[in-house]
């Protein structure tokens, strides 16, 4: 596979987030509604798409939470699946219940969704007392204030001999749905320094996954005919697959990793079906199979 650079998703390719941002999506929904799914349900919402970034995909739990104390009976595979069906993401997630629940348990459903309540949960329990100070300000009131946060619950995946391969041979950018001061964190705890113009964070585009105007954008401030985008998700594959429907003039090739919420054989049949180019136990094979 012949590649001019390389883009790379952070979580689940870079860090590991079991412990961190999927954690906190969990506990963030306990924590205000008495109730949440099992983390393996995560992976459900991010198989469906459109949930790459996690506040919203936490919105959704949640909606799933509420909507079964309301009477849903359907399991989380099932929820999922009509998430998908509708196209993905959030929007697609209201408009299941809406479909699903009568009109009053809507309207009750609605009432106690709590969409800022839950981010600031999300963000206090991710980053902690002290970083929750430094980026989002005040703390949220029925905290404990010395909380440490999960941030720093994140193992490092990437190698430093894969480091120093991939910033010798390649061009190196970055594609996260991640906020840009969290990026910049995981960044520096692995070490990988990369230009803000060869970034994409939440902070830079609008759209998100699986939309392809940021890897665009980055291969062409690349100059690249060949770009192999590597990610935890099937929407990172669909973003690469995106990507080349959009830009005929390069070559596109989206490469999934199983050490995100895609695992062992289920997930690298899962990444085939969608029409990965590859698929690596983790991001240290990819200068094997770029060379």
């Amino acid at each position: 596979m012949h590649a001019d650079c390389v883009v790379l998703d952070i979580d689940g390719v870079l860090v590991d987030v079991a412990g961190s941002y999927r954690r906190a999506i969990v506990e963030s929904v306990e924590r205000v509604y008495d109730d949440t799914i099992e983390k393996e349900g995560i992976q459900a919402f991010k198989d469906a798409g459109g949930f790459n970034n996690d506040w919203e995909l936490t919105y959704a739990a949640a909606l799933y939470v509420l909507a079964r104390q309301e009477g849903y009976a359907d399991s989380i595979e099932a929820f999922t699946d009509r998430i998908a069906a509708q196209g993905g993401g959030l929007e697609a997630a209201q408009a299941v219940v809406e479909a699903a629940l009568s009109p009053d348990a809507t309207e009750r459903v609605r009432g106690r969704w709590d969409r800022e309540r839950l981010r600031e949960v999300f963000q206090w329990l991710y980053l902690g007392a002290d970083l929750y100070g430094d980026l989002e300000g005040e703390t949220p009131p029925g905290v404990p204030t010395d909380h440490p946060g999960f941030i720093n619950d994140e193992p490092v995946l990437l190698d430093a001999s894969t480091r120093e391969c991939l910033g010798d041979r390649y061009g190196v950018g970055v594609l996260t749905g991640r906020p840009a001061a969290e990026a910049e964190i995981a960044l520096s705890r692995v070490g990988l320094a990369v230009p803000k113009d060869h970034r994409f964070t939440m902070d830079d585009w609008e759209e998100g996954k699986p939309h392809p105007r940021a890897l665009v954008t980055l291969a062409e401030r690349f100059d690249a005919s060949s770009v192999v985008f590597v990610g935890d998700t099937l929407d990172d594959v669909r973003t690469a697959r995106n990507a080349a429907e959009a830009d005929s003039a390069r070559e596109y090739h989206g490469v999934g990793v199983l050490t995100g919420g895609l695992t062992g054989e289920r997930g690298r049949e899962k990444y085939e079906r969608e029409g990965a180019a590859a698929v690596l136990a983790s991001v240290n094979d990819l200068p094997a199979l770029l060379e």
